[in-house]
């Protein structure tokens, strides 16, 4: 009776003022996961039991019942915290569900769409280029030079596919260029924030044009922002994709032994999907078009996850219906904010 009344006290929820929503790093992103998610399976339609490793996994987001482990080895209260050596499953209560979050390492870097399509475009702004040419090297249309080393290219230059071959017949490996969100990521990497805020205040005050004059302002106070807050612009550019909690992503059993699932299942799926085609290619080596082509699926996987709609045609479901992305979810008179929390 003790443990339990010692329980109940201690899940009591925290009072906070204020939240502050930041760029979160790869580490970070780790960290908060309680499992890498390697499949696209969800429940098993036979025994109606989570995949292992799927998206609805118990050894990851935890027991399905109430203190109970899945194989049903351990059962009840005197249990709590115990981790099955059989099932993998942590002996908890099953609103952990709610909670816990699984990751997926993703085999190649993702842009993130929201700063990629934001007015102006974060990424853009903060690299100096328009929104077209970060948007051709993202989605694998042109090059990019990282690193000329000792060819007469520049830092930053796009090439297209006969460009770059021939500067590679001309300049061989001299020069490095990149394709994706592996080649903005580079950049941003190489990118010295307080240099650049160094060299746009001088430059600001003698600047005579007022149109260059408010984009230059723009970007300090970007870069400002970035340098202050201890965020990395490299963070833009995802290497692990936060799964959300189950139980935020239902999958309800219907009458006729059917289900109804959230979007966000079918969502994750295609990424999941896309991303292990990817591993298997690179382990595979496969030629560099079919891997390129991948890559660039799984960008565009990660877009529809994220802001479904936001960039191309939106991803439909069976129904020709848009299926509701990350950002449907939080955003509008519907969403997350002004639902339930405002």
């Amino acid at each position: 009776m003790k443990d339990l009344l010692n329980l109940l006290n201690r899940e009591k929820s925290e009072d906070f003022d204020a939240i502050r929503i930041g760029l979160a790093s790869p580490e970070m992103i780790r960290s908060w996961s309680y499992g890498e998610v390697k499949k696209p399976e969800t429940i098993n339609y036979r025994t109606f039991k989570p995949e292992r490793d799927g998206l609805f996994c118990a050894k990851i987001f935890g027991p399905v019942k109430d203190y109970e482990c899945l194989c049903g080895k351990y059962k009840r209260l005197k249990h709590r915290g115990v981790i099955c050596e059989k099932c993998g499953v942590e002996v908890a209560l099953a609103k952990v569900r709610r909670e816990r979050m699984g990751h997926i390492e993703l085999a190649s870097p993702v842009a993130h769409i929201w700063f990629l399509k934001s007015l102006p475009s974060r990424i853009g702004l903060l690299l100096d280029m328009t929104l077209r040419d970060i948007e051709r090297i993202l989605y694998f249309e042109s090059y990019v030079v990282t690193d000329p080393g000792l060819s007469s290219l520049d830092h930053g230059q796009l090439l297209n596919d006969e460009q770059y071959f021939e500067a590679m017949e001309e300049f061989g490996d001299e020069f490095t260029a990149k394709m994706g969100a592996e080649a903005i990521q580079q950049l941003m990497i190489q990118l010295d924030l307080k240099g650049e805020i160094e060299r746009l205040r001088e430059e600001i005050p003698q600047t005579n044009s007022e149109t260059k004059i408010k984009k230059l302002s723009k970007r300090l106070k970007l870069m400002e922002a970035f340098d202050k807050s201890g965020n990395r612009p490299e963070w833009m550019v995802l290497n692990a994709l936060p799964v959300l909690p189950p139980d935020l992503r239902p999958l309800v059993p219907l009458d006729g032994g059917r289900f109804a699932t959230s979007d966000l299942n079918d969502l994750y799926r295609r990424v999941i999907n896309r991303n292990n085609r990817l591993k298997r290619l690179l382990d595979l080596n496969a030629p560099d078009i079919i891997v390129r082509n991948e890559k660039r699926m799984l960008q565009e996987s990660v877009d529809a996850l994220l802001d479904n709609g936001r960039r191309g045609r939106a991803i439909t479901g069976s129904n020709k219906r848009p299926l509701k992305s990350l950002a449907d979810m939080i955003k509008g008179k519907q969403g997350r904010f002004r639902q339930n929390l405002l």
